[in-house]
């Protein structure tokens, strides 16, 4: 947290944000040459039901998605640490997929979990070297989603698909053709723009490291993300920010299974030493207790100001406003089944993978 950044750093920490994006595409398009492009040779993973070189991964794993309905990879959450050509990062990831049940049904998953990448640049170029996969959690619903029977014309969406009959591919190579970069005009910037785009790295840096810190019940990395005269609002609890930070990891590991913070649609706007910012958020929580546990699924947005003091960005007003919500008898599920070979698992405290992968 507070991190000092370059210009150059904020370019390396894009690079290699596109590609964690291409790695998704591959994915969910089943397109193992741009899966495997994203690992450098000799690249390996572990994913628990598969550990060991990445290009043999790559073929498997889309060899299987061909088979089954789309998925989708959101990918988000991006927190990457720089050394030089080396770099490692924590990335959050809701994956959506239909497949049947133990029992033959149609079932409709949504899982959560963790990528713990390292990464190298070689000859320019950054790529993966290694991959780690974490599950925190799950949704499951019963039945399938099928795709609109032909209506009207002016109703009709693209619809993803693998390969080449996926609607994205096609429509990014014609909005690639359509880009004239020929003769493209070499901007040049002073110093408060840059100030700028640096400020907004750290600042996004401050609003993962708060879902770790609530995730992980961690209350010292909680703490850093707010100035001590902090405010936060947030209907659970309304005051100092330095309070919040104590409560809302007792509150965690007393009421929940599991938390799992997932943000994304980042706005922030930075002006001197001050900035405001908006990010959506989806939580997925599993309540325990005496009753039935409950499948809490949470959609809103942190309302943030910010302030830099001393050369420290850091949380000076937190609101979060809630969009919508959904409750339901809880659906986890985290032994047998597809599941059961995911058993590298999220958990509070310094037991979670995390903090020993960034030992390293």
């Amino acid at each position: 947290m507070g991190r000092s950044y370059g210009i150059g750093e904020i370019a390396d920490i894009q690079a290699i944000s596109n590609v964690l994006a291409c790695h998704s595409r591959g994915v969910d398009r089943a397109d193992a040459g741009l899966l495997a492009s994203c690992y450098h040779d000799g690249g390996t993973v572990d994913y628990r039901f598969f550990a060991g070189p990445a290009a043999q991964f790559a073929a498997i794993l889309t060899e299987g998605q061909k088979q089954q309905p789309v998925t989708l990879h959101r990918t988000a959450q991006m927190w990457i640490e720089l050394d030089g050509d080396r770099a490692q990062s924590e990335s959050h990831v809701m994956a959506y997929a239909a497949s049947a049940d133990e029992a033959g049904q149609p079932c409709q998953r949504l899982i959560c979990g963790r990528y713990l990448d390292r990464h190298e640049r070689r000859h320019g170029e950054w790529r993966l070297t290694h991959r780690t996969y974490v599950l925190d959690t799950n949704v499951n619903w019963r039945g399938d989603w099928t795709r609109p029977d032909l209506g009207p014309l002016e109703s009709q969406a693209p619809i993803g698909g693998h390969g080449a009959a996926d609607a994205g591919i096609a429509l990014l190579a014609q909005a690639r053709a359509r880009n004239n970069t020929e003769g493209a005009e070499t901007m040049s910037h002073d110093e408060g723009v840059i100030d700028a785009v640096i400020s907004r790295q750290q600042i996004a840096d401050l609003t993962m490291a708060y879902c770790r810190g609530v995730d992980r019940a961690d209350a010292a990395i909680l703490a850093e993300v707010f100035h001590e005269d902090a405010t936060v609002v947030s209907g659970v609890f309304n005051g100092n920010a330095r309070d919040f930070a104590t409560q809302i990891c007792t509150l965690v590991e007393e009421v929940y299974e599991q938390t799992f913070h997932s943000i994304a649609n980042q706005w922030i706007e930075v002006d001197g030493d001050g900035a405001i910012g908006e990010t959506y958020v989806i939580a997925v929580s599993t309540s325990r207790g005496d009753g039935e546990p409950t499948d809490t699924l949470t959609g809103g947005r942190y309302i943030d100001r910010f302030e830099r003091r001393g050369g420290r960005w850091a949380i000076a007003e937190r609101t979060f406003v809630l969009d919508w919500m959904r409750n339901e008898p809880t659906t986890r599920q985290m032994e047998g089944g597809m599941y059961g070979a995911l058993d590298l698992r999220g958990c509070r405290g310094a037991a979670d993978p995390v903090y020993a992968f960034l030992r390293g």
